[in-house]
């Protein structure tokens, strides 16, 4: 089975441009950032009396420091949750394209994100973007400004365009709701709509809280997360959002001792440690969630697995296990999942 290549190219491989390429590079970015440089507001970039309140902004995010003189006004995202999280704060007149969908959207959000153009099915070239004249790109995964790729955070600012990651992939330590709702409320701080981010996380907050309630007397559930992998595991570390919600979910991931969001395991581990239930994630280009069950299941050494054995699995997009909007959905899913007695 084909690894992720959203999660790993952000991890592993941090490959400097050679200076050919740099150079090759270097006019396309002098032309492009002449063009983007201004947003198309329609303010007169003179006139300091348009300013909106909450300008200049100034956020730090993941190392880099950010100052906003208003709200940005074209947006490209790279990958699905930051463009949902945009939608659900009622920015789609910002977005001017997004690329690499992996699951299926939302339904309340589908109408809208069919509507903003889809630059590329993976990662956009560093050109392709350019094409869009965004004054901002707001990637999810660490692989949105892959340096080897030629799409480093230093390349967009020194084109005129700013650039804000996903905080999971700042890796500073393991990730929370809590990192979820600050994404939201930060957001929304950059786009001048820090109302409605509040009234989304309070919606959020509410949504998860009433799953984990459910599920409060239930007793605690071992959990293995399969992402993908056939000679080892590829799962969710302790340091993934997935682990958190695990826990809010009644549950407890077997490799919450794994110092990453993602990594390898073996299949002995995975034995050792008797999940009970299995998370599947389920994402494009990873293989069906049949294809991965009937290969967990063919596995002779995992037989006597209790997860296994009693074929108990729980499926969950893998932008449902993100900083994002659907991530108070996956704690519901989770506690229906791995206790469904609990909403009987």
């Amino acid at each position: 089975m084909p690894r992720p290549a959203q999660h790993i190219p952000s991890r592993r491989h941090h490959a400097s441009r050679t200076t050919a390429a740099a150079l090759a590079l270097s006019a396309v970015l002098l032309t492009a950032g002449c063009g983007s440089s201004q947003p198309a507001t329609g303010h007169d970039p003179e006139d300091t009396t348009s300013s909106a309140d909450g300008f200049p902004l100034t956020v730090d995010n993941c190392g880099v420091r950010t100052t906003y003189e208003e709200p940005p006004s074209r947006v490209v995202t790279i990958h699905q949750h930051p463009a949902e999280l945009m939608l659900s704060l009622g920015l789609k007149d910002r977005m001017v394209g997004t690329a690499f969908p992996d699951s299926a959207v939302l339904p309340e959000l589908r109408a809208d994100f069919a509507s903003i153009k889809e630059l590329a099915e993976k990662e956009p070239s560093f050109e392709t973007v350019l094409e869009a004249e965004p004054d901002l790109v707001y990637g999810g995964y660490g692989s949105a400004f892959a340096e080897n790729e030629g799409r480093s955070r230093k390349a967009f600012a020194d084109a005129g365009i700013d650039t804000h990651l996903n905080r999971e992939y700042c890796g500073e330590k393991q990730v929370t709701m809590e990192d979820t709702y600050e994404e939201i409320r930060t957001v929304g701080e950059i786009f001048g709509v820090s109302d409605r981010a509040e009234t989304l996380v309070s919606d959020l907050r509410a949504r998860v809280e009433k799953a984990s309630a459910a599920v409060e007397e239930a007793p605690e559930t071992s959990v293995f997360v399969y992402d993908s992998g056939d000679k080892s595991a590829f799962t969710a570390g302790g340091k993934s959002l997935g682990t958190e919600l695990i826990r809010l979910a009644g549950g407890e991931n077997v490799f919450a001792d794994l110092d990453d969001v993602f990594g390898d395991v073996s299949w002995e581990q995975v034995v050792e440690r008797r999940p009970e239930v299995i998370a599947i994630y389920d994402y494009a280009g990873a293989g069906s969630v049949e294809t991965k069950k009937e290969f967990l299941l063919a596995q002779p050494a995992l037989k006597d697995v209790p997860a296994i054995r009693n074929e108990r699995f729980v499926v969950l997009p893998l932008t449902a296990t993100l900083v994002g909007v659907r991530s108070a959905h996956a704690v519901e899913d989770l506690a229906r999942g791995i206790h469904p007695k609990s909403f009987t």
